[in-house]
């Protein structure tokens, strides 16, 4: 088989083999697109539509309920883990197989194999999702071509070990400024130390009492920490400037606005010179009250668990398009040198979406 073909004839567990040997780190991705695109257009039951290295099919059935199934085709870089090992234990080891190389698959053979799905089916292969938000492009279609990205309900094949994560956090990173005056060490009392004035952010920090809120049935976990400091000129000098980087991570009932106005709020008395966003990526509610998730949900079984980190269901969100992750990798696993999938999982995975497009 030549090395730019996708076979999906292959069952998921090869496939995601061939996926993972396909390498397609971040900014590197064309190749895998075009063979993605080579393979769908040669399926009749399917429309098909490109736009950079991103790539949508459509079912046009008429159906009265239109499903999303989406997965990203990039990789953080290779660490000596390609190509795929398959082991005796029925484990398949390489880069990406966890994140999110195995979900793919599973969007590929639903897509093969499926050709009358009982809810119009459309599949979202986009790039560029393991670096810099601006670059993601599932929000370059979702800015350039809305309407490829309309329906009713969406499933993030992003690695939740079999089991649903409903929604995800948002996450917003901010520069709180202190400023000082520098002077020699020897001489401290000729200047004022921007570190020392860090000190309240510090203390606001250590005695902050996270939000755990209940939404959907799904307890969230807010967090609030600083994740790093930015600050001194030599060691025999007073430092005029220093940056303590905050991350807070929060629950899908707050909007960007609110989650922004709270941060503003904590720090306001904290001698905080300039205050600064750096990155502000929104939160998805769960969507489990729709009713095409507690169909899904009755399909696929299990019990629905909150997604803490930030995913691409918040796009969805943002379009309106309520959105759970399900995927058979493990988060725990992504982006580490050891990634790793168990087969099972992909099987299982693809076998409960099967039922749940066909029964």
């Amino acid at each position: 088989m030549s090395e730019n073909v996708l076979d999906l004839t292959l069952d998921a567990p090869a496939l995601t083999a061939r996926l993972v040997d396909f390498a397609s780190v971040s900014g590197e991705e064309k190749p895998l697109a075009d063979a993605i695109e080579e393979a769908l257009r040669a399926l009749p039951h399917l429309t098909v539509d490109r736009y950079g290295n991103n790539v949508v099919a459509r079912t046009r059935l008429g159906r009265g309920e239109r499903i999303i199934l989406a997965g990203h085709i990039d990789t953080v870089p290779i660490a000596g883990n390609v190509p795929s090992r398959l082991d005796d234990d029925g484990v398949l080891w390489g880069c990406g197989t966890s994140d999110m190389k195995s979900g793919v698959a599973v969007q590929l053979r639903i897509a093969a194999t499926v050709p009358e799905p009982n809810r119009d089916l459309t599949f979202v292969f986009y790039d560029n999702e393991e670096v810099a938000a601006h670059l993601n492009g599932l929000g370059h279609v979702a800015e350039a071509h809305p309407d490829w990205l309309e329906g009713d309900f969406a499933v993030l094949l992003e690695p939740s070990d079999g089991e649903v994560e409903g929604g995800c956090q948002g996450t917003l990173r901010v520069f709180l400024h202190t400023t000082g005056e520098r002077a020699h060490s020897a001489r401290s009392w000729m200047g004022s130390n921007a570190i020392h004035a860090a000190a309240p952010i510090l203390a606001r920090l250590a005695a902050y009492e996270p939000r755990r809120p209940v939404i959907d049935g799904l307890e969230y976990r807010e967090g609030l920490n600083a994740v790093r400091i930015e600050a001194g000129v030599a060691n025999n000098v007073i430092p005029d400037a220093c940056t303590v980087v905050v991350n807070y991570r929060y629950a899908p009932d707050r909007g960007e606005e609110e989650a922004l106005a709270h941060v503003h709020e904590v720090f306001a008395d904290c001698g905080v010179t300039e205050f600064t966003v750096d990155d502000h990526s929104g939160a998805a509610l769960p969507g489990l009250s729709h009713p095409a998730a507690a169909a899904f949900m009755a399909a696929v079984g299990g019990t629905a668990q909150p997604k803490f980190g930030w995913t691409d269901v918040s796009r969805f969100g943002a379009l309106g398009v309520p959105a759970v992750n399900y995927g058979p990798g493990d988060a725990l696993l992504a982006h580490k040198r050891d990634e790793h999938v168990a087969v099972e999982r992909i099987t299982h995975c693809e076998n409960r979406l099967r039922d749940w497009l066909t029964g």
